[in-house]
Parts: C-alpha cells; structure tokens; sequence
C-alpha cells in the first residue's frame, strides 16, 4: 500500500461532514479534530510554522532549500465532507485490478455501482479502485485531496535533493456549505498562487468555475380545519409547488452540462403553515447568473401578488464568482500545471468546474487559485470511488509543479 493510500484510509474514518445550519465555526467539532490530527502530521513530517486557528484552519510552511528567490506556492484542500450524504463510520473497499461490469457495493442492501449508469467506470479496467460500502460517502473530496499534498510534502521533505522553493499548506473547514474561505487568513498564508487539490477524475485542470448563489424561500400559509377551509385555508406547500414550476425544468443539474447553469432544488421542509425550499443557482456567464437571480425575484413579486404581501420570503446570497477573471491575466500558474501533468504522463484535460473551491473566493481575495484533480468520480454521494493511481500521479504532479517552480 502506497503512503498517499495509507494516509486516505486513515483520513476518511473521520467524519467530517459539514453543517448548513450551524453558526459555529467551523460548523461541525469533527473538523476541528480532525484539523488537530493534521496538524500533527505535519510536525511529524517535518513542516514549521504548524497552526490551527480557532476557527480551524490548519496551516504550514516548508521553507526553501535554494538561494534563488522564486514565488511562494501554496497547496490546500477542504477538510469537511459533502452535509448531502452520510459521513460516519466510512468502510472504504478495494477493487483490485477492475475488471469491468457492476461492482457490488453491499450484497445486504442490495446496491450495486452499475457500469451502465456510470460508463466512466470502463475507463479504469486493470486499475485498483477503492470504492464504498454503500452507506456511505467515501470522502475522496477532499481528504483525496490532502493525502495527496501530504504525501508529496513527505516526499519533498525525505529527499533534500528536490529542489524547492518556499511551500505553503493550507488546509480549511466548512468548503462544502461555501464558507471555506470566509476566514481565511491570505496574509498569513503569504503565497504568490496556490492550487486547490480538490478537483475530480485524472488530469482536471481548471480555472474557471461557476457564479454560485445559495436561495432560502420561505412560504407563509394558513391552516384551518380541511372540513370548513373553502376560501380560509393557505397551503403553503401548493404555493411551494407553483414556485417550483416556475423554474425551467430543462435548467436543472442532470439536464445540464459544460458551460451549462441550473437551478438545483436541494431541500423541501413543509406543512400547511409554511414550507421552505432551498435552492443553489448557478452560472459561469456573469450576465446570465444576475438574471437567474432576478428570475427568483420576480417569482416572488407574481406570487405574492396573488396570494397577499409576505406570503413568499427569499434569502439570497452569493457564494462565489468565477475566478476566471482574476486567473487569465497570470495565466502562467495554469501553464505551469500543465506542464508538470505532462511531465509525469498525465494527459491535462482543462474544463470549467461546474461547482466550486476554496480557489474561487481565494482567487478574488489576493490568492490567485487554480485547481488540480484528485482523481475521485461521484463525490457527495454511495458511488463515490477513486482509483488508487490517480492519487499517486496526483503526488506526482504536486511535487513536480514544485520542482518546475525554481
């Protein structure tokens, strides 16, 4: 069993799954202990400058060997789970050498990732793969993500021979209900670029993401006794479903690909007397996502016309922006990438994320961060899997950006 392995086995046992609701920061205490065992690997590897903050940002240098002055490069991944799927008591299993075909996940409960659903399988035929027990998510974004940079820095740190310059680390709660970079410190971390480990399948390179808006409607009903309602009784939830068929249904995430937006409908929670749905927008062309915002508005403005003042609440907030824009004018960072999968006989495949990293608000905070893979398919979900390789090359192409940086 390879390092980076070995290191992602321990890291998933941890349940990390982050929490929409809470207000705490960061908002699950399993991040922060986890963060508390991060940050002792990495004094254990050799890493100074070891931190966790009270808010649980766990960060590290690696100071150059060299003379010459080269800019500072940072690495950081997420340390929380997807909130969408269960994340605790992980049972991570290998497939060795797949052979292609449907790969039972739990005989018991009957579920089986299909090769048929997901075709990409075949992609990975020969190759190891560790998979779930189907219970659960696996985990793979982003503790993929930081066994890969902690594996590349063992590596570095092992062999002084590897040239380098100086090297940050960061590692951050909360990325998964987008607040990872809501107290990150730029100024600490004091990096040129970084690069955010959290990206899928083998070769990912990419620099440009969605636009991301979080929706809270809250719909305000009236209940009454069903036998006498006639003209009493408000249905908040009926009010809920005409809401809903107002939105394309044609806009949605399994009818949308590329440079594609939706409205994703996430949570319902409803009764007579209110519902509320909870929704994230998403759009990689500025203009088309300040539309979809004002689309949400003037729903609300039609209904509450109809049904009476107030009757329909809604929270907006931006999440993030494309960090294209602030990428593109440096866009050596992304050649650089580039050049180091190369370099390692990793085929770069640069596409737009249709989600979003810690990167895209870095990006815009001082910290031009594109992102690289992980290697992991079907993150937030039972079918989650990673091949055992794309995480080694993954440590590949992080220690060799490291060396093509002097």
């Amino acid at each position: 069993m390879t390092k980076v392995v070995d290191r992602f086995l321990r890291y998933v046992k941890y349940n990390t799954a982050s929490n929409e609701e809470s207000i705490t920061v960061p908002s699950t205490s399993g991040q922060l202990a986890f963060a508390e065992t991060l940050a002792k690997e990495l004094v254990d590897i050799g890493m100074q400058e070891v931190s966790v903050d009270k808010n649980g940002y766990v960060m590290a240098k690696l100071p150059s060997n060299i003379e010459k002055k080269v800019p500072v490069i940072g690495f950081i991944a997420h340390m929380d789970t997807s909130p969408d799927m269960n994340g605790e008591n992980v049972k991570p299993k290998f497939v060795q050498e797949y052979k292609g075909g449907d790969i039972v996940l739990n005989k018991e409960k009957k579920i089986v990732l299909s090769s048929k659903e997901f075709p990409e399988l075949n992609e990975y035929i020969g190759k190891t793969l560790i998979v779930t027990d189907g219970t659960t998510l696996l985990g793979a974004d982003d503790k993929a993500g930081i066994a890969e940079i902690m594996a590349a820095l063992q590596c570095i740190l092992e062999n002084p021979d590897i040239k380098h310059g100086t090297i940050m680390v960061a590692f951050t709660p909360d990325e998964e209900v987008g607040r990872g970079a809501d107290h990150f410190d730029v100024r600490k971390f004091n990096a040129d670029f970084a690069y955010t480990v959290d990206g899928g399948k083998i070769g990912e390179l990419e620099y440009e993401n969605f636009n991301a808006a979080g929706l809270k409607v809250v719909i305000s009903g009236r209940n009454v006794h069903p036998g006498y309602a006639k003209d009493k009784m408000i249905n908040s939830m009926l009010i809920a479903h005409e809401f809903m068929a107002f939105l394309p249904n044609s806009e949605t995430p399994s009818k949308t690909d590329g440079y594609e937006g939706f409205y994703h409908l996430t949570q319902i929670n409803g009764c007579v007397e209110e519902t509320q749905l909870h929704y994230i927008i998403r759009d990689f062309d500025t203009c088309n996502y300040e539309k979809r915002k004002e689309f949400i508005k003037d729903i609300a403005d039609k209904l509450n016309n109809k049904y009476g003042k107030d009757t329909v609440k809604i929270e907006l907030k931006d999440q993030y922006r494309n960090m294209r824009e602030v990428i593109e004018p440096i866009r050596h960072v992304v050649d650089l990438a580039y050049k180091a999968m190369e370099a390692v006989q990793v085929n770069p495949v640069v596409v737009p994320i249709r989600g979003g990293t810690d990167g895209a608000r870095l990006s815009f905070m001082g910290l031009p961060t594109p992102n690289i893979f992980t290697g992991g398919e079907n993150f937030h979900g039972r079918y989650e899997y990673i091949p055992t390789y794309a995480m080694e090359k993954a440590v590949d192409v992080i220690i060799k950006i490291v060396e093509f940086n002097v």
